[in-house]
């Protein structure tokens, strides 16, 4: 009964907020203030007060996610190295356990990214939630280094699947809390430049703990997983110490700074992150049009980025030794971070994304072509270094459009964003059996790659023309209902980035 209540109180909550007479029947919750701290200060004095508290958020939330992410693929991706460095050998395993160990991960990370993130939601600390489960994931990482079976491996994969699952997701919603729409997809490709280093370090970093080889009687590959697994333990529990949680109550801003970037926030989403009532918040996102759009397109943009996880193989494929194998990774993550930076700032400036989803899509498809097509040591290579910039391009746009598209709610958004992003996972649970065991041509990898990729293009380009059409309708002064902006968000001029 309290929730049928809740959802009805709700309900009248949004309908008032959208009807006439607006000031005088209001939410609390939904009025934007400007602070009286702040009143005495000219326009250049704000510009600059606001310049200088978006340099400190910076400066404490981005290194630290960035970091952690780099953290969590060294973390996730180790198994194709340790593979390269005799794993599966040493543990009598076949092609096809080994594909299962990939996508047991994948299992656990779809499945508690929802739950996860409705806690992050209403939570008073979610960046020391995030962190204490950064502190599980790499205490399971590490102790993979002591497994003596597939079966031990597979146990091991699917737990670091539960625990990695709070992260990413946990991440964006952070990131929408303290950034405004216009500055998110910046900061969400420089989240994701995180993963790039992951990747584009990874063969480095197993190279040389590689070399620990038979140390106290412990294999190379054991020695990768406790390395890496040791050293996210140890960034969570520092990073756990400093990182902003809130922007009502983060640290070390002045009173002034802190009350600026409130405004800011509340003044772009219409209202401050307030986190709503829960079920009336979850059927909200579950009814959005414009989640399912957001779904399609990071679903096809999974499957194509799935050949991540067999990367280091793909090239291991050309016929290079080791030694050579894992520097070569390197350079097309160095390429990708470049350009997903590069691109996501142009993204912002015109403030567009359809097109910026779409036209990368056109190269994945050429670079699918040539990898499919031949085993050329230098075509493949350069399929290979295509690759990576053009699928997780799009992907950084998709993100910060969906922080930017998805209004309501802290939880109605933290709920849609845990949807969009488990769902886009779960082809990493069937797309590894597409790999392994099908070297070198791939070719139902690539083709299923080049599938993708067309229907990407189509709902990239179907999702900007549904929110242009609201945006006519938010032109023409219709009510979009619960779904739209609020009346602060209207009146403020808010459009939705197409």
């Amino acid at each position: 009964m309290s929730i049928i209540d809740d959802e009805k109180k709700f309900e009248v909550v949004q309908n008032e907020v959208m009807s006439d007479g607006v000031d005088s029947i209001i939410d609390d919750r939904l009025k934007v203030e400007f602070p009286a701290s702040l009143a005495a200060l000219t326009a250049e004095e704000l510009a600059a007060l606001d310049r200088a508290t978006t340099r400190k958020v910076d400066i404490l939330l981005m290194p630290t996610l960035l970091t952690l992410y780099t953290l969590n693929y060294l973390d996730r991706n180790n198994l194709q190295m340790a593979k390269i460095g005799g794993m599966t050998t040493d543990l009598g395993m076949t092609s096809t356990q080994y594909a299962t160990c990939v996508s047991v991960l994948f299992a656990g990370y779809v499945s508690l990214q929802v739950p996860s993130n409705m806690i992050a939601s209403r939570l008073s600390r979610p960046g020391s939630y995030i962190c204490f489960m950064c502190g599980l994931w790499g205490a399971v990482s590490a102790c993979t280094g002591a497994v003596k079976s597939y079966a031990g491996l597979a146990v091991c994969r699917t737990v670091l699947g539960f625990t990695e699952a709070a992260f990413f997701v946990g991440a964006l919603y952070l990131l929408s809390t303290f950034y405004t729409k216009a500055q998110l997809a910046l900061r969400t490709s420089i989240l994701y430049s995180g993963l790039q280093l992951g990747n584009a370090f990874g063969g480095l970093f197993a190279l040389a703990v590689f070399n620990l080889d038979g140390a106290h009687h412990i294999a190379g590959w054991r020695w990768l997983f406790i390395v890496e697994g040791a050293l996210t333990v140890g960034a969570a529990f520092v990073f756990a110490g400093f990182i902003p949680n809130t922007p009502k109550t983060i640290r070390w801003l002045t009173p002034l700074e802190r009350d600026q970037l409130v405004y800011r926030l509340a003044e772009d989403f219409g209202s401050y992150h307030e986190p709503g009532p829960f079920w009336p918040s979850v059927r909200l996102a579950l009814t959005d049009v414009k989640m399912w759009l957001l779904l399609l397109c990071m679903l096809l943009n999974a499957i194509t980025s799935a050949a991540t996880n067999f990367f280091a193989l793909i090239i291991d494929s050309l016929g290079f030794n080791r030694s050579t194998t894992l520097p070569l990774t390197v350079p097309p993550y160095i390429l990708c971070m470049a350009v997903i930076l590069a691109y996501s700032w142009h993204s912002d400036k015109k403030q567009e994304r359809a097109l910026h989803i779409a036209i990368p899509y056109a190269i994945v498809i050429a670079a699918n072509i040539i990898a499919m097509a031949t085993t050329n040591t230098a075509a493949r290579y350069f399929a290979m270094m295509l690759m990576p910039s053009a699928f997780y391009a799009p992907a950084v746009i998709v993100y910060s459009w969906m922080s930017t598209s998805i209004t309501g709610t802290s939880t109605k958004r933290a709920t849609a964003m845990a949807l969009i992003n488990a769902s886009a996972n779960t082809p990493s649970i069937w797309t590894s059996y597409l790999y392994s065991g099908h070297e070198p041509h791939y070719y139902a990898a690539f083709s299923v790659n080049i599938a993708a990729s067309l229907l990407a293009i189509v709902f990239a380009v179907a999702t900007g023309q549904y929110l242009k059409k609201l945006n006519s309708r938010l032109d023409k002064g219709e009510d979009l209902g619960p779904q739209g902006p609020t009346e602060v968000q209207k009146r403020a001029g808010f459009r939705f980035v197409a």
